[in-house]
């Protein structure tokens, strides 16, 4: 079976399709990524062969010329408040663009199946040229199906219907979801535990980071795009004011800007680029940017966290975790770090997701339910 895997190209939405990719190619069936962008695998991390869809496509160009044609939407967008809108705005035109390469890979690669993820319709209307079935895979926390059929109904995809002669386009064979359901609530979709992902990329930890600590350590990532370092300058400026009361803990902050780098003070550590799912569990907090991947890394370890409110689905996640209590959304002070480190209902609630992400079936389960599509 020849199963074409299809990611947005940007950051972070190729990597959860991996763990099935690999599924599949472990069983023996043909893999080929596609996507560009910044979802694209860096060289000699990744065996599985990959396809540059977006090559003449310049995502930060169309967020640019969106922002000028719609600047309420992208406003609110920047926010984590752009709803419909905001996905329409940036994702549709880039859906568009991606539509023309993706049917003809689909033409000249024949694939058995298409596997797409829910900001990657394109990958929909490329099996739907070529009657071929697809599996709708999401990446996040947010609601595959709803963002599939805003982006189906957008001025661009319509464009793009028209163009290769299609009247409409199916609904996915099936669906998956990795998202915890006592997070987001009961989907019409097969629940698969979101994985690790491999490749020969991956950095050990260093010794220090192996064994136990002292005190407890609070894990902080680096954010992306707008809150990029300020998360960690909040952490370091809030160490010394839990210090004040008594209560300490170590900070470890995972590849920090330079200007953090030599100016960090004391009870504070840094670490270049590590295998997150091997350092949260020797952590007691982490505090990050509020994307999906680090919430759901942080609620596989079953570790308590502070996910920031931010663009995109930043706010949606961070409001999650309130809601399920596993963690706090934001914003960052020293009164959220001591309720991190010192209550425990929320450790409860963190260590209780945990239990359910093990039980979700892994993504090897799933391979014979893409084989019976065939």
């Amino acid at each position: 079976m020849r199963v074409l895997v299809v990611a947005a190209p940007l950051s972070g939405h190729l990597t959860p399709l991996l763990p099935l990719a690999h599924a599949l190619w472990d069983s023996g069936h043909e893999v080929l990524l596609a996507g560009g962008g910044d979802a694209h695998p860096l060289p000699g991390t990744d065996p599985l062969p990959f396809i540059d869809v977006a090559r003449s496509l310049r995502v930060g160009r169309l967020a640019a010329r969106s922002l000028v044609a719609h600047p309420v939407t992208a406003r609110a967008e920047l926010a984590g408040r752009g709803g419909d809108a905001g996905v329409r705005s940036l994702f549709g035109p880039v859906n568009e663009e991606l539509t023309d390469a993706l049917v003809t890979v689909a033409e000249q690669w024949r694939p058995d199946v298409v596997v797409y993820e829910p900001l990657a319709v394109a990958g929909a209307l490329a099996a739907a040229r070529h009657d071929v079935p697809a599996v709708l895979h999401e990446n996040g926390l947010l609601d595959g199906f709803a963002l599939v059929r805003t982006l189906l109904d957008s001025r661009p995809l319509q464009r793009a219907r028209l163009r290769h002669g299609l009247r409409g386009v199916p609904p996915p064979a099936i669906a998956l979801t990795i998202a915890p359901s006592s997070l987001v609530g009961a989907r019409d979709a097969l629940a698969v535990r979101p994985g690790r992902t491999r490749g020969s990329g991956r950095s050990s930890l260093p010794a220090w980071l192996s064994g136990p600590s002292v005190r407890p350590r609070v894990l902080v990532l680096r954010g992306g795009g707008p809150v990029r370092g300020d998360l960690q300058s909040s952490a370091v400026r809030a160490l010394q004011g839990v210090r004040a009361d008594g209560t300490d803990c170590e900070l470890v902050l995972v590849r920090p800007p330079a200007r953090l780098l030599r100016h960090h003070g004391p009870g504070v550590r840094t670490v270049g680029r590590v295998p997150l799912d091997e350092l949260l569990p020797a952590c007691a907090a982490v505090l990050h940017d509020g994307s999906a991947a680090h919430v759901l890394a942080a609620l596989a370890a079953g570790v308590p966290q502070l996910a920031l409110p931010g663009p995109g689905d930043r706010r949606h996640n961070a409001e999650l975790v309130a809601a399920r209590g596993a963690g706090l959304g934001g914003p960052f002070t020293a009164d959220t770090l001591r309720r991190l480190l010192h209550d425990g209902e929320l450790a409860a609630a963190a260590r209780d997701v945990r239990t359910e992400i093990a039980a979700m079936p892994t993504p090897q389960a799933r391979v014979e339910v893409l084989t019976a599509l065939a």
